[in-house]
């Protein structure tokens, strides 16, 4: 697979992102007034604006905004070069579709942050610019029925259920990105290996099948 096709993959996550970012800001009001129902009262569609990074974190104002603004291109420009350096290492293909997918997913949110406060007017009010201080969309909001956690279980026994995060379709690709490298790394990882050093991974298959051939001459 060409490494080019690695970048269509990030580019068709940017894309379903930022239609539902302009979907959700163009025809959902914002709050529980235009919350949708999707699967019964647990999944639902909740147009809220994040400032920050996820969960809601935030860098002090009135700079904190750029200078997570700028981390992000930082960030996605060295996931960008990371692709391309490890499809040169005949990477398995599997592992470099994970990392697309978390690329598109950082770009869609860095969008976001340089874009929004222009295109959609929804910098802070108290921003110095609207560039750089766009807040982003989130819209996916999986609904935990409020209570108490049992009083029986460990650590958390008698605790208030926590609201799940709001997220989007970016953060999603980037979580999903994340487990699937660390689910399937021992194979990703030792695919590489085999794939990188073939000759040495023919030299220890020859030499189990000797060591095979011996203990069956031993019995």
């Amino acid at each position: 697979m060409k490494y080019w096709k690695y970048y269509l993959v990030a580019l068709l996550v940017i894309v379903i992102d930022q239609l539902s970012k302009w979907a959700v800001h163009r025809y959902m009001p914002m709050g529980m007034p235009g919350e949708v129902p999707v699967f019964g009262d647990w999944f639902k569609l909740h147009y809220t604006l994040n400032p920050g990074m996820a969960f809601g974190v935030e860098l002090p104002a009135p700079y904190g905004k750029v200078i997570l603004t700028l981390f992000r291109l930082v960030a996605v420009t060295g996931i960008s070069y990371y692709i391309y350096r490890l499809w040169k290492q005949h990477a398995p293909s599997g592992l470099l579709i994970c990392i697309a997918m978390i690329l598109g997913g950082a770009i869609g949110n860095l969008v976001d942050s340089i874009f929004y406060g222009v295109l959609y007017n929804n910098a802070p009010f108290n921003a110095p610019t609207p560039w750089l201080h766009g807040q982003v969309i989130d819209m996916l909001f999986v609904d935990f029925p409020d209570g108490f956690f049992p009083a029986s279980w460990p650590f958390v026994g008698g605790e208030i259920i926590p609201d799940f995060p709001i997220f989007n379709i970016a953060d999603s690709c980037i979580f999903i990105g994340v487990v699937l490298i660390l689910i399937f790394q021992n194979r990703f990882y030792s695919q590489h290996l085999e794939e990188a050093h073939p000759v040495a991974a023919n030299d220890a298959a020859a030499a189990q099948a000797r060591r095979d051939a011996e203990a069956s001459e031993a019995v």
